[in-house]
């Protein structure tokens, strides 16, 4: 009975030595279940890029912003729902997607625009290779891979490698174009939703453009809560809405192997973020 006892506490002892297993706080992969999505997430914020099965339906770089509270990681859960209903997550479980994205940047993403007329040059595929780069409990970073089109008379391609944090309402973007010509205008912008009216405040700095607005897509469940969007630039030389008012663009112009850095966020007003003024505050101290 003392040796067994013995025994125990030594196992006991080792068990409580162990290094205890951190908390996933990042999640972000494929998901070829669903049309080829690319998800990320940390535990304040979610999204989607658009893959190549969803093709024409739409062919967009917008990021899809998904909204939900503070915690734990929901992705994987809500795909596994929608395999079932594929309504799921357009209704509220703690949480929906209920953003419009359209043929558009959507919640952050960059293209080429004409310098001149303001015209952005969206790529004609969504993206079409991805890979991990790095991850662990509290950092997922990975890259999603754009072929080439034509952005007016230059021939572009893009690779955009995106590090995702925890307990961060914003994701840095680093986006490599390689492009013909000596130099390429480039901006990361916000859907403006033009044609819904849903913008309640703006504001605009030199180097970000900031969104509140009502929630956009109401196709299934109306959704009453309040949604900020962003993008800002440490690189920004303008900043400005785009002549057909649909976009509010960071931009810059790069040379040659110069990579294009810049953030993107999202919040809930039904979370963390209450008003305008708390989500413009945050946006203005990045």
């Amino acid at each position: 009975m003392k040796r067994t006892a013995l025994l125990i506490i030594c196992l006991a002892a080792l068990v409580s030595c162990a290094p205890k297993q951190e908390e996933q706080k990042v999640n972000a992969r494929a998901v070829p279940e669903r049309m080829d999505d690319f998800v990320f997430e940390n535990n304040l914020i979610a999204g989607r890029f658009y893959g190549e099965a969803l093709e024409g339906n739409p062919t967009s770089p917008g990021i899809d912003i998904w909204v939900k509270m503070p915690g734990g990681l929901v992705a994987d859960k809500w795909y596994a729902e929608a395999q079932k209903d594929a309504n799921y997550y357009h209704r509220n479980h703690d949480g929906k997607d209920c953003y419009k994205v359209a043929v558009s940047l959507g919640g952050g993403a960059s293209a080429p625009v004409c310098p001149v007329s303001g015209q952005i040059f969206f790529p004609q595929t969504n993206y079409r290779s991805c890979e991990i780069l790095e991850q662990t409990p509290e950092k997922i970073v990975f890259s999603l891979s754009y072929p080439e089109w034509q952005a007016g008379e230059q021939t572009v391609s893009l690779v955009k490698k995106v590090t995702v944090c925890a307990d961060s309402y914003f994701c840095q973007v680093e986006d490599k174009y390689n492009f013909t010509g000596d130099s390429l205008s480039v901006a990361a912008g916000v859907f403006r939703h033009p044609s819904q009216q849903t913008i309640v405040e703006e504001s605009v700095g030199d180097k970000f453009f900031a969104i509140w607005e009502k929630a956009s897509d109401q196709s299934v469940e109306p959704e009453d809560g309040m949604l900020g969007v962003a993008v800002a630039s440490p690189q920004a030389s303008w900043t400005r809405i785009s002549s057909d008012l649909s976009h509010g663009l960071v931009g810059t112009t790069l040379a040659q192997g110069e990579t294009f850095s810049y953030c993107f966020g999202s919040c809930w007003s039904k979370a963390d973020v209450k008003s305008a003024a708390d989500w413009f505050a945050k946006v203005q101290n990045l």
